[in-house]
């Protein structure tokens, strides 16, 4: 049986719309037809135009092959600007606001001759109060924050690929929590003009998609390559174990799906010495909570001091909290950083990679977004992340763990989790 468009993997479609076997108007005619099915029970979307989407579709059809994305149609978390859609944040604040161009990566996603389908939700200026969107697996489940329009649309094959970002764990949880796979890049290996700022040391764009390679695509892209990006192995690759010093907040899913991964490195002879973080490291999550407190507060100064009202009271209160936080502790913050930064290559010792992981367990109720807890001192770190889905907890929701890499070793990283995904599928 024919797999339907919108359930096709992106590298699959981008091949197969570079030599003219299908149209652009083919995969998003696809793609809206699932939306109209299914967006009124996941609330993906914050804005959608099909007839705009259309009319992009034609025009990458008449015209010619643009570059690797080109005729694929991507979400956009409504983080980001976009000149010929709104961009409210997630915020009553900017209802209907227009911004007079794109942000910096929709700009040379375009560039690649990709589709911006429309806006998906996130979260209070990506923060952690819910937006309307609910997890496809189980509508009573939160799907995660921030970017939880995206991985929801990309994991209920509303749209192949999704944009993404991450101050925390943005990334990462949504990934984990809807089951699909999620890539933070080594910080700032995107450029993040555009973005609404959080966090200007931790603000990291990135990507969502169903496959390894499918985000793999797309950040080719997004950084300016021209051809499909290889990720065969140079060899089998090690691979360390690190729980992480927030490893007792993990519960019996996380704990299962960790023992699995564990088995499974053993048995193919990939499996690295444990690595247990040192312990100077065990005040990282408290630092990337202040850095990120102070910075939020900082940044969304104008929302703060102009329009206190229209803020919720979870987002009052976490920015009245970075306030409080004064230079002298953020300096000595920002300096824990810094060395820890530093040391972070060193950490690795002979492993090439090491699996943690990227959630306490399956997505709780949708009344909230889950802990970051798991993501925190990785984006800090500015280390690369891909989350990889290949088991399911005790109700049968997606659980999986984290692989993190080397700063700057992001295609060794992609390389590795294309290695080893499959493996611990068949676990």
């Amino acid at each position: 049986m024919t797999q339907p468009l919108n359930v096709r993997e992106a590298i699959q479609l981008a091949r197969q719309l570079a030599s003219r076997e299908l149209t652009a108007t083919d995969v998003v005619s696809a793609c809206l037809e699932r939306i109209a099915e299914r967006e009124g029970e996941v609330q993906a979307w914050e804005f959608l135009d099909p007839d705009h989407a259309l009319a992009q579709a034609r025009e990458l059809d008449r015209g010619p092959v643009r570059g690797l994305l080109h005729g694929l149609p991507v979400g956009v978390k409504d983080l980001f600007d976009t000149a010929d859609m709104p961009a409210t944040y997630g915020s009553p604040i900017y209802a209907g606001h227009r911004p007079a161009a794109d942000a910096a990566s929709v700009a040379l996603c375009r560039e690649q001759g990709a589709l911006m389908l429309g806006k998906t939700v996130t979260t209070e200026f990506a923060t952690f109060t819910p937006g309307k969107t609910r997890n496809p697996h189980r509508l009573t489940q939160t799907p995660g924050g921030s970017s939880s329009g995206s991985a929801a649309a990309v994991a209920d094959c509303m749209v192949p690929l999704a944009f993404a970002s991450q101050t925390a764990a943005s990334v990462i949880r949504p990934a984990a929590f809807c089951g699909i796979v999620g890539y933070k890049p080594s910080f700032g290996t995107i450029h993040r003009a555009g973005v609404k700022a959080l966090s200007d040391c931790l603000d990291t764009v990135g990507f969502l998609a169903r496959s390894i390679d499918d985000v793999a695509l797309f950040a080719a892209a997004v950084q300016g390559e021209r051809v499909l990006p290889d990720l065969s192995p140079a060899g089998a690759p090690r691979i360390a174990m690190c729980p992480t010093h927030e490893w007792p907040q993990a519960d019996d899913d996380t704990r299962a799906a960790f023992a699995r991964a564990e088995q499974v490195l053993a048995r193919t002879g990939v499996l690295a010495a444990a690595l247990p973080l040192p312990t100077p490291f065990s005040g990282l999550l408290q630092a990337q909570k202040e850095i990120m407190a102070f910075d939020l507060a900082r940044s969304l100064a104008h929302e703060r001091l102009r329009h206190p009202g229209r803020l919720s009271e979870g987002l009052g209160q976490l920015l009245r909290q970075g306030m409080e936080i004064d230079v002298d502790r953020h300096r000595a913050n920002l300096h824990k950083a810094a060395a820890a930064r530093a040391a972070a290559d060193s950490l690795f010792g002979d492993a090439d990679a090491v699996l943690a992981p990227s959630a306490i367990g399956e997505a709780p109720a949708r009344e909230q977004t889950g802990d970051p807890v798991f993501g925190r001192v990785w984006t800090l770190l500015g280390l690369p992340c891909i989350h990889l889905p290949f088991a399911t907890g005790r109700t049968g929701l997606p659980v999986g763990l984290q692989l993190v890499g080397r700063h700057g070793d992001d295609r060794a990283l992609l390389r590795m989790a294309a290695w080893l995904l499959p493996r611990l599928k068949d676990g």
